[in-house]
């Protein structure tokens, strides 16, 4: 970590602190011993402990809507395997939920202040997110793309956090089987006006 330079090691620090033990709970002192550096120097990157959590949350949000990029790219003018390519990530994803829990969701739990600047980051994360699904699933061609998108969030969100709890096992290959058959249900009837081929 000391290679790196002190903002990358200051917002790995507290990654890491973030995701295992809150973000109450840590402290500015504790992320600069971590990052091996001095509370002065994080103050000269962040202005507050909460501009910290929200570019944190900023980097994370990021990460997830580089999975939109990448099953776009992967299946170019297949908007349903670019749909099953996003549950594949969330799936392929749930082991590490398993241990640390979503960052998300455990925020959005520690921080009920809706005005504070990384819930706003994770809301306006979640809208952009949104948006994007509703825009595969209406070039998929289903029937009512923003009630499929809501139907997918629904088991996407669900499956993170019933795999966090412990409550549902194989939760992965359940995700998946539930999101097919979400898009399977919303595709118009064969021979109706502008049926995909998808």
């Amino acid at each position: 970590m000391a290679k790196l330079p002190p903002r990358e090691r200051i917002l790995d620090a507290a990654e890491e602190l973030f995701q295992s033990e809150g973000i109450r709970r840590v402290g500015v002192q504790a992320i600069a011993e971590k990052a091996e550096t001095t509370k002065m120097a994080i103050y000269r990157h962040f202005e507050t402990k909460d501009a910290l959590v929200a570019e944190w949350l900023r980097i994370v949000a990021a990460d997830y809507q580089a999975a939109f990029d990448r099953v776009e790219a992967a299946h170019p003018g297949r908007p349903r395997e670019q749909i099953l390519g996003l549950a594949r990530f969330i799936a392929d994803g749930l082991p590490e939920i398993s241990h640390r829990g979503c960052p998300f969701i455990n925020s959005i739990a520690e921080l009920p202040d809706r005005s504070h600047p990384a819930r706003q980051v994770i809301e306006e994360h979640k809208a952009r997110q949104t948006r994007r699904l509703v825009g595969m699933c209406a070039e998929a061609g289903l029937t009512d793309p923003e009630q499929a998108a809501a139907e997918i969030t629904f088991v996407l969100e669900g499956a993170q956090v019933s795999t966090q709890n412990g409550s549902i096992d194989q939760a992965g290959d359940r995700l998946m089987r539930i999101v097919e058959g979400v898009v399977d249900r919303h595709r118009p009837s064969p021979g109706a006006s502008g049926a995909s081929t998808d």
